[in-house]
């Protein structure tokens, strides 16, 4: 049985949506882009981004989704912003029934590149490799890939332990 997984990288202004199937330890590339935000007041952005993961969990429907956390910045602003971003995808997830699991980018980079301190070349190269795409993905992109990735990693370790996976959600 294949399970389809949602992966998120929040961003105020533009947030990554890659979509992947999995299936005993197969990974199978369904759908990339991102949800750009118009150029409004803030509320209206994070409506963008509510609507725009809502968009695509009614098409492409998957089983689960996966977001990564947010990271420390040096401008506590940007930082609050983002956190904003994320609620209004996790929100549409939640809104639609998904359960949703968090990862922090050293995981995400470790899971998919091998190392955590990985830069985003590294990581637009791997999932490029891990999904056999052609050509060079925009890295918003990139980088929901390597979270619905890491997800499936965590999912298949857990089957292999004989956990639950919701222990990982």
């Amino acid at each position: 049985m294949s399970t389809r997984i949602l992966g998120i990288d929040p961003g105020s202004r533009r947030t990554g949506i890659g979509l992947i199937t999995v299936s005993r330890g197969q990974l199978k590339h369904l759908h990339h882009g991102f949800v750009q935000t118009s150029d409004e007041n803030f509320p209206l952005r994070l409506k963008d981004i509510f609507d725009g993961v809502s968009a695509a969990i009614a098409e492409f429907r998957p089983d689960e989704a996966a977001v990564e956390t947010v990271f420390l910045s040096k401008n506590p602003q940007s930082a609050l912003k983002l956190g904003q971003a994320r609620g209004a995808a996790i929100c549409a997830c939640v809104n639609a029934g998904l359960p949703v699991s968090e990862y922090a980018p050293r995981h995400i980079k470790n899971s998919v590149v091998g190392s955590g301190g990985a830069d985003k070349s590294q990581v637009q190269y791997m999932v490029g490799i891990l999904l056999t795409l052609q050509g060079q993905l925009q890295s918003d992109a990139a980088d929901a890939l390597a979270v619905a990735i890491t997800h499936a990693h965590m999912r298949e370790a857990a089957g292999r332990l004989g956990l639950p996976a919701k222990l990982f959600r």
